[in-house]
């Protein structure tokens, strides 16, 4: 799946040099470590988990990953303390079991630049409604199992 993600990416996006990224539901940090693997010029996770934050910081020293911040905090609380138009590529993972894609993705709508892009993934398919209610349109839809992934762009 991430792989196809990153081909979505990069015909959209075809030069990820000196783009700026942010993983607001980080977890493991494959798609922003991934994100600054291409080039990306600083990638941002952010993850509340202490555990998981520990592993972000042990796996960005492995791979010395320079380009990577870790920031451990809560998902939208940091991403309201980002300017707007200032993310080029955005990640939203939220864990399924809750309600915080939808905030999430209106957060998107206001972090991502004009020509940026916007990847979720959700346990339900979006629909067109709501991602035009946070200023963005759905570019391309898949599912994998039970996860539903979709890669959005300003509307």
């Amino acid at each position: 799946m991430r792989e196809t993600v990153f081909n979505w990416i990069a015909h959209l996006l075809p030069d990820l040099g000196g783009c700026t990224g942010i993983d607001l539901f980080a977890g493991t940090g494959a798609l922003g470590f991934e994100l600054a693997s291409r080039g990306a010029a600083r990638v941002t996770l952010v993850e509340r988990n202490p555990a998981l934050v520990a592993q972000l910081l042990r796996t960005k020293q492995r791979l010395a990953a320079e380009a990577v911040t870790i920031v451990a905090g809560d998902a939208l609380a940091v991403a309201r303390s980002i300017p707007e138009r200032s993310c080029d590529v955005i990640f939203l993972d939220p864990p399924f079991d809750g309600d915080l894609l939808p905030p999430a993705l209106k957060e998107a709508g206001r972090l991502v630049t004009p020509e940026g892009l916007v990847y979720a993934e959700s346990g339900v398919p979006l629909q067109a409604e709501d991602a035009a209610q946070c200023g963005l349109h759905i570019v391309r839809a898949g599912r994998a199992g039970q996860v539903h992934f979709h890669l959005l762009q300003k509307a």
